[in-house]
Formats: structure tokens, sequence, C-alpha cells
């Protein structure tokens, strides 16, 4: 999570609705046109499912009561409307309560093609698609759950579940790799890398593995971790995830596989 950010939230009114610019409207607009085109045939389906059930209007921002709608139906979720930065305390106390934080801000045009704090595209069209999927939307409570119980020390080995799955997740299926992390389905960089090059390492999820796998927020990944099916996160959420995490604790981290980092580089 960005330390600071030059970007602040809008204020939604009484019923929950934006008043967002004809600007942040197109660059939404050019946002989801470019990613859908980038993501045709890498997506996975339970991802392209949620699009479809969403419905979103393409041309414009969602408003979040008309996403609610759709998600509460679907799995009891809902998204909601945050600064464009909070703490880890309010971050896993949502997700415990089956709301998604979503900081109501869309990326300038300067930083069209990547900015390092989340915006309404990247939690909109990364993540609430996959939340109409019943497996994917308990993982994410469960994981919600953990963390907000969780203390400091805990919480930083649990991120790394939630980075190589949530965000950065990838799928085996019959049809071959799909993607289902919203952090790569955002980012039309990130989506090519992750699904075409040969640079990145792509292996079998295990959570002890991935719980021991250090990471960072600036750089492509230069691992990935893949499900065979998105049943898999709803396995994992029946886990003794805490324990895993003692296991992992005892047995200590895994040499980073990224050179190292500057003092305004983050990693976890």
């Amino acid at each position: 999570m960005a330390k600071s950010t030059n970007y602040v939230s809008k204020q939604p009114d009484d019923k929950g609705y934006i008043d967002w610019s004809n600007d942040e409207n197109q660059i939404w607009s050019e946002l989801v046109a470019r990613q859908l085109s980038c993501i045709k045939g890498k997506a996975c389906d339970e991802y392209m499912h949620g699009i479809k059930t969403l419905g979103f209007d393409k041309g414009a921002i969602p408003q979040l009561p008309d996403i609610n709608k759709i998600l509460k139906k679907e799995t009891g979720w809902e998204v909601y409307p945050v600064p464009a930065l909070i703490n880890f305390d309010k971050f896993f106390a949502l997700l415990a309560d089956k709301k998604f934080p979503a900081a109501t801000f869309i990326r300038s045009r300067e930083e069209f093609d990547y900015l390092q704090e989340p915006d309404i595209f990247h939690e909109i069209f990364g993540h609430c698609a996959m939340l109409t999927n019943p497996d994917f939307a308990a993982f994410t409570h469960k994981y919600g759950t953990l963390g907000k119980a969780a203390d400091k020390k805990d919480r930083v080995w649990l991120a790394r579940l939630y980075w190589f799955t949530v965000e950065f997740g990838l799928m085996q299926t019959k049809d071959g790799l799909r993607i289902y992390g919203g952090g790569i389905l955002s980012s039309p960089a990130e989506t090519e890398y992750a699904f075409s090059s040969d640079t990145p390492e792509r292996k079998p999820l295990d959570v002890i593995d991935v719980l021991r796998t250090p990471y960072r927020i600036d750089i492509m990944q230069p691992i990935y971790f893949m499900i065979n099916g998105i049943h898999d996160l709803y396995n994992i959420a029946q886990m003794d995830i805490m324990a895993k995490v003692r296991e992992a604790q005892a047995l200590g981290l895994h040499a980073p596989k990224y050179p190292p980092k500057d003092d305004n580089q983050k990693t976890a």
C-alpha cells in the first residue's frame, strides 16, 4: 500500500452516487476498451462471466449502488467507498464484513498506463467481476476475517497469500493458462507479461510456498502461482491458514527473486 498519494477520493451523495466529470468518464471508457481487448482469451471464464453479470456501462464509471445490487444478490458482497488510502485495520475490517474497499478516484492522464495506488478502475474492473463468484468471494471473506484478528507481524505473512491470489493469481485450465488476479487483469503490461512472457516463473500454488515468497509492488512479478480451478480458493479458505502461517514462519522466507530495492521501493 502506498504511503502517500496525490489523489483525493470523491464523496458520494446521500444515495451513494458520485458526480464524475466528462473527462473522468472518458478515461474510464478508454481504460475499459483497452483492457477488454488485452484480456480476450487470457482472463478466466469466471471473470468473463462476472463482467457479463455486472453489465456495467463501459462508457461511464459505474455507480457503486448499481454494482452493489448485483454483488449482494450473487454473493452477499458490496463495494464500499473509501479515501485514496486506508490503513490495514480498516481494510481487513471491511473484507471481514463482505465490503470490498474502493477508492473513489480515477487515475489522471499522466498516469494512464500505471499508478501504484489502486483507483476505481483497478477495483471495479480488476476485482468486482471475480466477487460475483462464490468460491472467490468465500476466500476473500476468510482472508479478511483472519487479517482482522491477526497482529501486525502475521498480517505481513498473510499479505503474500492475497498478493499471489486475489491480485496476481493465475489458473491452469483445460483450455490452458488463464488469469484471475485483479492486479494483472487491470494492467495491459502485466497481462501480456504474466500470460505470454518466458521471463517469470509459474508454479502450482502451495500455501506454505506462497507465504514464504517475498514480493515487490513496483515491478513485474518474477513468479506467479497457479491454481487448477477457482474452487481451489474455496478449499484453501477451509484450511487452518494461521497454522500454515506458523509453519511458514518457522521455515523462513525464500530468497527474493528480484534485485535489491532502494529506499523508495517497497517489498513484503
